[in-house]
């Protein structure tokens, strides 16, 4: 039980640290702002640099594919359209449950704008209880919970394009304007800590759902809120380089990152300071990631990025590069995304409700394993439940 009392002396001390923090946080954006105008006045040279010296980098900076000043208010979106978006949930495995197995549920949405057309809300459950589902990660040193997580990212892609692909009617014939969602970054940052025969069985089927996108021409987007990324901010750093040549590990090996004398405007990031550079409903500039496991992807779904203003946030939106290079399709998705965010109060409407139709709360879990106990139970099964430590967690004597 959490003690109130004991909490409330910790208090003020917190509030103070962060006030503190808001006002080094507006002298960072002062400077950053600053520095984007010296970086604008040399972007074309310096995206040079990046393409010559990149690989000598101790830090990851986005490309700009457009001015830095960029900035566009985004239209409204056509009154006929239609968003997916899928999410997924999981129940991990216990050894102290009725059965050593896991669960995911993913939750499917479709909705229909201007078509007098039903929406589709419903979840897709997958309980994985073989051994070759269980302890095949084992062999590459990867725990049972890390490749659940995988399998869910896999689920998630999968069932996203067959329900978009499905609706959609073929390449070429005419259909309203579309759009498929994800919570979260396109970018996998797993990937790159994965064995080779893991990779195999995780990043080809994500491939192939995207690819099956593109072939619709169903537009893909990823919807990260509250981003935490630096790329945009790291490319004003070569600005910042004081050396002769942007030679990080020569120059610089030796520092900590945070010390090293081009990062003046540490730890700001990137939606930290378009959030005073944009206004509400304007998108800024695009970008192209250059982070290291893109390199594992197919060169059409690289991945882009922009941070949106959507009123109560500053959003990253991230889209395949055969998204971000059809400019009329990019504008059509991002009018839609926003409109969606309207929709939702704050966040994208299709997003939220995948999530809840894919969220399993503690009722859901119970009814589960009760079910499984009956089964096995009719299976003839005994001496079947949870294990003393695990029921006498659930109560208490106090």
């Amino acid at each position: 039980m959490l003690d109130l009392a004991k909490l409330a002396e910790q208090i003020p001390s917190i509030s103070q640290h962060f006030k503190n923090e808001v006002t080094a946080s507006r002298q960072r954006v002062e400077r950053a702002e600053f520095l984007l105008k010296q970086t604008q006045a040399k972007q074309q040279e310096l995206i040079e640099i990046h393409q010559n010296w990149h690989n000598r980098f101790i830090f990851s900076a986005g490309i700009p594919v457009e001015p830095l000043d960029t900035r566009i208010t985004l239209s409204a979106a056509p009154y006929r359209h239609s968003v997916f978006a899928t999410d997924g949930s999981q129940i991990a495995p216990s050894h102290h449950e009725i059965a050593y197995c896991y669960l995911i549920n993913i939750g499917r949405i479709m909705l229909h704008y201007g078509q007098n057309l039903y929406p589709l809300l419903d979840s897709i459950p997958e309980v994985y209880y073989k051994p070759e589902d269980i302890y095949l990660s084992k062999q590459w040193g990867i725990k049972v919970e890390e490749w659940m997580g995988y399998r869910r990212t896999v689920l998630e892609a999968q069932l996203l394009s067959e329900m978009a692909c499905r609706w959609v009617k073929p390449p070429g014939a005419h259909y309203e304007p579309n759009l498929a969602m994800i919570d979260g970054s396109l970018i996998y940052w797993f990937f790159d800590s994965l064995p080779n025969e893991a990779k195999e069985l995780i990043l080809p089927p994500i491939q192939n759902a995207w690819e099956e996108l593109r072939k619709a021409n169903i537009p893909l987007m990823g919807y990260v809120s509250a981003s935490r990324s630096n790329e945009a901010v790291n490319f004003l750093r070569l600005q910042a380089c004081p050396h002769d040549t942007p030679n990080c590990v020569m120059n610089c090996g030796e520092l900590m990152d945070e010390k090293t004398p081009c990062h003046v405007i540490h730890p700001l990031r990137d939606a930290a300071l378009w959030g005073y550079l944009l206004e509400p409903g304007q998108r800024g500039p695009l970008w192209r990631s250059s982070l290291r496991i893109l390199n594992l992807y197919e060169e059409a779904q690289w991945v882009y990025f922009c941070y949106v203003n959507v009123g109560t946030e500053i959003a990253r939106i991230e889209v395949p590069a055969w998204v971000a290079e059809d400019t009329e399709l990019f504008s059509q998705s991002l009018s839609l995304m926003l409109t969606q965010v309207s929709k939702g109060y704050g966040y994208p409407v299709a997003l939220a409700e995948a999530h809840n139709q894919a969220v399993i709360r503690g009722g859901d879990r119970a009814r589960f394993f009760a079910l499984l106990e009956g089964q096995m139970l009719k299976a003839g099964l005994r001496n079947v439940g949870t294990s003393y430590k695990e029921a006498r967690k659930r109560g208490s004597i106090a």
